[in-house]
């Protein structure tokens, strides 16, 4: 089943600690059952964790424990393993296989799923640097906006001013002592003021740089992007821009500041080892639709080979080093899971070299009316939750009665039975047409408390249902 609304794992939680059993037990509380894939995924998660703690010598050879989930859209594969990831706080790609095409024919090339994950570890790295530096990066901008709208006298040097001269001369010691201490209650009048919001509104003049770096395209099969080329890198400063002066409020100047001020701050080459470190140790790599590329007859015009694709793809899941944008990374110790439907193919499809890289196969259940009733209750962020809480903001308060969540569960069954079995998403499109009257009129609404039972259900959906090929169209 699929949450739709993100919720983050209970800060308490320390992932070091967490037994398999723990693990499934926070997995609980955004899917609805999948008892087996949530055993298999996190045990996978715990090997890595023991993995961590092993001598390095014995480390290198344990491989990660890949996973194929088996089971029909709207069953939880894709939020299982995202769910894992942010658990682990891991870099999570999601890729459909069916995007690839096998080397030589115009489409994208396996590696640039590695270079995404790095992408993705490199920006998770530098926001937690970001965090890291932000009480000195604000402290930095605070004291530079105090400089422009109480330039320091001559005989002090600010923060940003060290090395500005004066030719004046030097007031003596006690007229000197006494400016100084002016300045400085001035000073902090300004910083109590600044910090109050007080000062946001006033114009500043700042020096801002221009970034006028062109747009350069490389002809080539893959494009820029799969060659792993940082045309800004190789051209250094060429195309720094040039500065000039710009009128601004205060809080938009502070923005601007803050930005230059974490930039300069942070070591990217430091972000960068880190974030290789962290998608070779701890990457997770979700490859879905693998059901789409199994098969080993090969294919003519842009029907390309299915095989050539799993071949394509095998170096990368059993272990090789991409060369990316940041440097080079190993695939060694990336978490592939894999899904697919498998309603036509087999994993038995599948190459046997590839086959052989993913040693774990669980098999997800379809959903049933049971499952239904408790994915729109149960969850942290449960569907039923989350339109509460929309209408809530328009000040109109919905409840719904046992029987009308027994009733939506079980149109969401039968229309998946009668037409395409999505799953739980299903519910998504069951909800939006049962809601459609009360989400237009919103704040209009009267009254402002709305019972939901099985009569408004029924009311509501009946008619759509019965006839097939207009629910078809419309649920």
């Amino acid at each position: 089943m699929v949450i739709y609304l993100a919720g983050e794992v209970d800060e308490e939680v320390r992932l070091d600690d967490m037994t398999p059993r723990q693990i499934v037990t926070e997995l609980d509380k955004h899917v609805v059952g999948q008892r087996n894939a949530k055993r298999a995924v996190a045990i996978a998660l715990r090997n890595r964790i023991r993995r961590q703690k092993l001598p390095p010598e014995m480390a290198v050879d344990v491989m990660p424990k890949n996973i194929i989930m088996i089971g029909s859209t709207g069953v939880g594969k894709t939020e299982i393993a995202r769910r894992l990831a942010r658990m682990s706080d891991s870099p999570f790609l999601k890729v459909e296989a069916s995007k690839f095409t096998e080397v030589g024919y115009v489409g994208r090339d396996v590696e640039s799923m590695i270079r995404d994950l790095t992408e993705i570890a490199v920006d998770m790295t530098r926001q937690e640097k970001i965090e890291e530096v932000a009480e000195k990066a604000e402290l930095n901008v605070e004291e530079r906006i105090l400089d422009i709208l109480l330039p320091p006298p001559r005989s002090s040097t600010s923060l940003y001013d060290f090395d500005s001269p004066t030719t004046e001369e030097p007031l003596s010691g006690a007229e000197n002592t006494t400016g100084d201490e002016q300045f400085q209650r001035s000073r902090d009048k300004f910083r109590t003021q600044l910090r109050s919001g007080k000062l946001d509104n006033r114009l500043v003049e700042i020096e801002v740089r221009e970034k006028n770096f062109p747009v350069i395209e490389l002809a080539g099969p893959q494009g820029i992007e799969e060659m792993g080329i940082n045309m800004k890198d190789m051209l250094g400063n060429m195309f720094q821009g040039r500065s000039k002066r710009r009128k601004m409020r205060v809080d938009e100047a502070m923005e601007y500041l803050m930005q230059e001020e974490e930039e300069r701050l942070i070591d990217m080459d430091q972000v960068a080892r880190a974030a290789i470190e962290r998608v070779e140790s701890s990457g997770m790599i979700f490859l879905d639709e693998i059901d789409k590329i199994a098969g080993r007859e090969s294919g003519h015009g842009p029907d390309v080979s299915r095989e050539g694709v799993q071949r394509d793809i095998l170096p990368i899941v059993e272990g090789t080093t991409v060369n990316t944008r940041y440097g080079m990374v190993k695939t060694d110790h990336i978490l592939f899971v894999a899904a697919g439907a498998f309603h036509v193919a087999k994993p038995s499809d599948l190459i046997p070299e590839l086959q052989g890289r993913f040693p774990i196969r669980v098999e997800l259940d379809s959903l049933t009316v049971e499952d239904f009733k408790r994915i729109l209750t149960e969850p942290k962020n449960a569907l039923i939750k989350q339109y509460q809480a929309m209408m809530e903001t328009e000040g109109v308060k919905i409840e719904f009665t046992d029987d009308a969540i027994d009733a939506i569960a079980n149109f969401a069954a039968r229309v998946n039975e009668q037409t395409e079995n999505i799953g739980a998403r299903r519910l998504q499109t069951i909800m939006e047409k049962l809601l459609e009257e009360i989400s237009f009129e919103g704040p209009d609404l009267e009254p402002k408390n709305q019972e939901i039972n099985a009569a408004y259900v029924d009311g509501m959906l009946l008619e759509t249902v019965k006839d097939q090929d207009l629910s078809r169209y419309i649920l």
